[in-house]
C-alpha cells in the first residue's frame, strides 16, 4: 500500500521535512517524552497492583469476578473499534497538518466533527448492546455461565458501557494532545482511571458489591476525561454541534481507520473466543485468565506501549522524507530496547511468579487460585515479548500509511490462536501430547503438558498467535526495507538470551539458599524473598550484560545521562537544515 497523496491543508512530504526539529537535542527530547509516557503508564500499574490486592482478597478466581471480567468484554471491544487506537492513528496525522500549517478553525472542525461522529455511532452500538446484553452473554461472551451469572454478568455490562461512552470522547481529546506534542496530561489519564476503580474498590465495594468496581470504572472514566480538559482550555479547543457528514477529512479518517479497526477488531474477537472457552472450564478459569494477562501486562505496557508510542512519530517522518537507512535503524534500536529489556523480565516471571503471586493469598485467594493464576502467567512470558515486540513492529508500517499488511498478520495470527485455544485447552489433548514429551523437554517452560486442558492453554495459544504476527511482520519488512539490521537484531536476542539464563540461576540459587536457612513462610519472609531475588536478578543481569559487552546499554546510558543525542534523530536534523 502506498502513502496517500495529501488531502487539502495536509503537509506534502517537502513541508513536513522544513518543520522537523533540528536541535541535536532531539533525541533527549524523545528519551524524555518516553519517560513521561512511562511514569504515566508505571503509575497507572501502581496502583493496579493495589486494586489488584484488594480484589483479589475479596473475589479471589470466583464467580463473581468471572461475571466482572467477561462483563467488560463487549464495552472494551466497542471503545477498541469505534474510537480506540486505530482512530488515533487516523485522527492525529491529519489534525496535526492543521495545526502545522496554522490553520486552527480547520483543525477544530475536523476534531468537532470526528468526535460528534464517534459518540453518535458508540451510543447507537451502546444502545443496542443494553438492550441485548443477557442474550450476548449467554450465547457469544459465556455460554458456560449459569443463568443467575449470565443475569448478573448483563446488569454489570449495561453500566460499563457508559465507561464506553466517556471514552468515545477521551480517547480523541489524547489525540488532540499528543498533536500539540504535549505528553503529561494524556499520561495522568490512565492513573485517574486507576484511581476511579480504586475509589469503586475502596468505597463502593463494601456497599455494592461487584457493582460497586463497574461504578468506579464509570467514575475513573470521567476522570480519564476530566484531568484532560484543562490541556484544551490551555490550547483553546472549539467545539461546533455538527456531525460534519459533508466533511471529506472525515470520511479520511474513517477511510484510513477500518485497516487498522479491522486488525484490532481480530485481537479482540481473539479474547472474546477465549473467554467463551473458559467459561467452559470450571468456575475461576475466566478470572485467572484475566489475573494472568493483567500481571503480564505491567511490564508489557511500561517497555512496548511506551517506546511504540514515543517512536511512531519518528518512524513517520523518516518514511515521509524517505529515509530508509534512519527509518531502519530507529526501528532497530527501538526493537532491540524492547527485547533487552522485555526478555530478562519474561524469564523473571518464571522464576519469582510463583512467590510474587503467593503474596495475593489472602481471603478468597487461596493456595490452588495461586497456583491457577501462575500456570497462566507462566503461559504468558512468551506474549510478554512478542506483545512488547509488536508496538513496535506494526507501527512500523503504520509510519508508512499501509494498515493492510498488519491486518493479514492479525488475521494468521488469529487463526493460530483460535486452533490452538481448541486444542491446548481440550482435555482430551493430554493423553494425545503425552508421547511427545521427550521431543518437546528442551521447551523453556519445561514442557507444553502442564498447559494443556486447562484455562493456561489459552495463554499460550494467544502467545503462539502473537509470534507468527511478529516474525511475519518482520520478514515483510526485510524484504521492504531491504533489511532490518537483522544480524544486529540475532545478536542482542542471544546475549540477553544469554544474560537472563545467567540470572535465571542466580534467582534459583537465592531461592534454595532462602529456604535453606528460613524456611519457614509468611507474608515478610515472601516479600523479603521476592526483594532479595529481584535485586540479585538485576545486578546478575547487568553485570553479564557488560561482560558480554552488549552495546545497546552503553548507548541506553549515554542517551538517559544527555552525554550523546540520538544518532538517528541527530542524522534527521542534520538532513533538514
Amino acid at each position: 500500500m502506498t502513502a496517500l497523496e495529501p488531502a487539502p491543508g495536509e503537509l506534502t512530504p517537502d513541508e513536513v521535512v522544513k518543520r522537523k526539529e533540528t536541535s541535536p537535542d532531539l533525541g533527549r527530547k524523545l528519551a524524555f517524552s518516553t519517560l513521561i509516557v512511562a511514569l504515566g503508564f508505571g503509575g497507572a500499574k501502581v496502583i493496579s497492583l493495589v486494586q489488584t490486592v484488594i480484589i483479589a482478597q475479596v473475589f479471589g478466581v470466583g464467580a463473581e469476578w468471572d461475571a466482572f471480567v467477561t462483563a467488560n468484554r463487549i464495552p472494551e471491544l466497542i471503545f477498541t473499534l469505534i474510537s480506540g487506537g486505530a482512530l488515533s492513528h487516523a485522527f492525529i496525522p491529519i489534525f496535526s497538518s492543521y495545526l502545522a500549517r496554522k490553520d486552527r478553525p480547520s483543525a477544530w472542525h475536523i476534531a468537532s466533527h470526528v468526535i460528534n461522529f464517534m459518540f453518535t455511532v458508540t451510543l447507537m452500538v451502546s444502545a443496542l448492546v443494553f438492550l441485548i446484553a443477557p442474550w450476548l452473554v449467554a450465547n457469544v461472551v459465556a455460554p458456560g455461565f449459569t443463568p443467575a451469572q449470565v443475569e448478573q454478568t448483563a446488569q454489570l455490562m449495561r453500566i460499563l458501557l457508559l465507561s464506553t461512552l466517556i471514552f468515545s470522547i477521551s480517547g480523541i481529546c489524547m489525540g488532540i494532545l499528543h498533536s500539540h506534542n504535549h505528553f503529561l496530561l494524556p499520561a495522568l489519564s490512565p492513573i485517574m482511571f486507576d484511581v476511579g476503580i480504586l475509589f469503586g474498590v475502596i468505597a463502593l465495594l463494601p456497599i455494592f458489591g461487584v457493582t460497586g468496581i463497574a461504578l468506579g470504572a464509570v467514575f475513573g472514566a470521567a476522570l480519564h476525561l476530566g484531568v484532560q480538559i484543562p490541556g484544551l482550555i490551555h490550547y483553546r479547543a472549539r467545539w461546533w454541534p455538527q456531525l460534519g457528514l459533508r466533511n471529506p477529512d472525515l470520511w479520511r479518517v474513517i477511510r484510513l481507520m477500518l485497516p487498522r479497526v479491522a486488525g484490532l477488531g481480530v485481537f479482540s474477537l481473539n479474547f472474546l473466543i477465549m473467554n467463551n472457552i473458559a467459561s467452559r472450564l470450571g468456575t475461576g478459569s475466566v478470572s485467572a485468565l484475566d489475573w494472568g494477562w493483567r500481571l503480564m501486562q505491567i511490564p508489557q505496557t511500561l517497555i512496548g506501549t511506551a517506546m511504540g508510542t514515543v517512536i511512531f512519530p519518528t518512524l513517520a517522518a523518516y518514511s515521509e522524507v524517505g529515509d530508509e537507512l534512519n527509518k531502519r535503524g530507529a526501528m532497530s534500536a527501538a526493537l532491540r530496547f524492547i527485547l533487552i529489556a522485555s526478555i530478562p523480565s519474561a524469564v523473571g516471571l518464571i522464576v519469582i511468579g510463583q512467590p510474587l503471586i503467593s503474596l495475593l493469598e489472602r481471603g478468597a485467594f487461596d493456595a490452588s487460585a495461586s497456583a491457577l493464576v501462575y500456570s497462566t502467567l507462566r503461559a504468558f512470558t512468551l506474549g510478554l515479548i512478542v506483545h512488547s515486540a509488536l508496538e513496535v513492529v506494526a507501527r512500523s508500517f503504520y509510519a508508512d500509511k499501509d494498515t493492510l499488511t498488519p491486518l493479514w498478520a492479525a488475521l494468521g495470527g488469529a487463526g493460530i490462536n483460535l486452533v490452538l485455544s481448541f486444542v491446548l485447552s481440550d482435555v482430551n489433548t493430554v493423553d494425545q501430547l503425552s508421547a511427545y514429551n521427550a521431543a518437546i523437554a528442551l521447551w523453556p517452560i519445561n514442557s507444553v503438558q502442564p498447559y494443556v486442558g486447562n484455562v493456561s492453554g489459552l495463554a499460550l495459544a494467544n502467545s503462539f498467535g502473537v509470534m507468527f504476527e511478529v516474525l511475519f511482520l518482520l520478514w515483510v519488512l526485510r524484504r521492504r526495507w531491504h533489511g532490518i539490521q537483522e544480524n544486529v537484531l540475532a545478536q542482542a536476542v542471544v546475549k540477553t538470551l544469554a544474560a537472563s539464563l545467567v540470572m535465571a540461576v542466580a534467582v534459583v540459587g537465592v531461592e534454595l539458599v532462602w529456604l535453606r536457612f528460613a524456611p519457614g513462610g509468611g507474608l515478610l519472609l515472601t516479600i523479603g524473598l521476592v526483594g532479595t531475588q529481584t535485586v540479585v536478578g538485576i545486578v546478575v543481569f547487568f553485570g553479564t550484560a557488560l561482560v558480554l559487552r552488549m552495546s545497546e546499554l552503553n548507548d541506553l546510558f549515554r542517551l538517559v545521562l544527555r552525554r550523546q543525542p540520538d544518532a538517528a534523530l541527530a542524522s534527521l536534523g542534520e538532513q533538514t537544515k
